[in-house]
């Protein structure tokens, strides 16, 4: 049976590190999906991605996915460990969409997470624990992520939360919620 985990946190918490070391522990062989998309005019963007590159061991394969990722997570094969990192970008990238079908993108994930028989990792950025974006694009981001993770907590074994320095194990140290709104 597959493994799914989802690796939270806020900005600079360290869960793409903590989500590669998982991808390491897995022992498979590990296919990387970056959502993020290159933009040689914003260098630090560019410097950003290059950390991420230079961390990862020259054995795993990359593939850069904005956003079709349903479709090539259900590509995977069995004996691979997927991680996907992130899910903040993936939504940004389709913040254009609109609601109902956003609602039908996330719904599709959902679905082929459940039916890959591949191990995947999920880093996704924590939002709304502050205050609330001052403007629409800013409020739809925040929801549209926040209810993705929550939605996809309830089907990941387990689900962490890097913050402060720290792994912490929320399903060992939590109980989930009922998914709804």
């Amino acid at each position: 049976m597959n493994q799914i985990i989802l690796v939270t946190g806020p900005a600079r918490s360290g869960k793409s590190e903590w989500a590669e070391a998982l991808a390491i522990q897995s022992h498979k062989s590990v296919v990387y999906i970056a959502t993020a998309t290159h933009d040689s005019d914003d260098q630090e963007w560019q410097q950003r991605i290059q950390r991420h590159q230079q961390r990862r061991p020259q054995d795993w394969t990359t593939l850069e996915v904005p956003m079709q990722l349903s479709a090539t997570l259900a590509q995977m094969q069995p004996n691979t460990c997927v991680l996907v990192d992130s899910l903040g970008t993936w939504v940004a990238n389709l913040l254009s969409q609109e609601e109902a079908m956003w609602e039908n993108t996330m719904q599709e994930l959902l679905e082929t997470v459940q039916l890959v028989a591949a191990d995947m990792i999920f880093v996704a950025e924590e939002t709304g624990w502050g205050i609330v974006p001052a403007y629409p694009m800013g409020r739809t981001f925040r929801d549209r992520l926040g209810g993705l993770v929550r939605y996809l907590g309830s089907i990941c074994e387990p689900v962490y939360l890097v913050t402060g320095g720290h792994v912490l194990n929320l399903s060992l140290l939590g109980s989930l919620l009922p998914v709804g709104e």
